[in-house]
């Protein structure tokens, strides 16, 4: 009897914990769509905790600033897009890792960066996903290409997160 009600009492505890995660994170362990939306929302919230003039901040000479770390996703967001067919903003410009660097400007193309991708995938089919395509000159499918982009994304939150830990930015979601 005592067993059991150690079990019983274990497996609540577990359920319990596992819901409040869950309530935490809502969109983790739900596909790439939750993922995406997981990582989407912490480089935003990061961006918009992030003072204006920390945007200019670099760890190192010859290191990209916090600004040129977003436009970086971004425009590596759109070229990756581009490359399983999805046509690049006209607005997007070469230079802009370097030329945009207000608060503002970087968070609205960041928001539309991953927008775009959101939006992308949301219209594959199951059969579009598995298309054959070239990127970087290595054969693969659309559904890579995808998974390449929330794995650019997520490597680059992480930088952003130290970024913002060095110059004193708590990162909202573990205040």
């Amino acid at each position: 009897m005592k067993t059991k009600l150690v079990g019983t009492a274990l497996l609540w505890l577990l359920i319990n914990a596992a819901m409040s995660f869950a309530h935490e994170a809502p969109d983790l362990f739900q596909g790439y769509e939750g993922e995406w939306n997981h990582v989407s929302e912490q480089l935003i919230s990061l961006a918009e905790a992030t003072p204006p003039e920390k945007f200019a901040w670099r760890p190192a000479s010859g290191v990209r600033s916090t600004s040129e770390v977003y436009m970086h996703i971004v425009r590596a967001n759109f070229l990756m897009l581009n490359s399983i067919g999805v046509k690049m903003p006209n607005d997007l410009k070469d230079d802009m890792g370097t030329a945009v660097t207000s608060k503002a400007e970087v968070i609205r193309w960041l928001k539309r960066s991953l927008e775009a991708v959101k939006e992308a995938r949301a219209a594959e089919t199951p059969a579009d996903l598995q298309r054959k395509t070239k990127f970087f000159d290595t054969d693969t499918t659309v559904d890579n290409v995808y998974l390449r982009i929330i794995v650019h994304n997520n490597e680059h939150m992480g930088q952003l997160v130290a970024y913002a830990r060095m110059t004193g930015v708590v990162p909202p979601w573990s205040k």
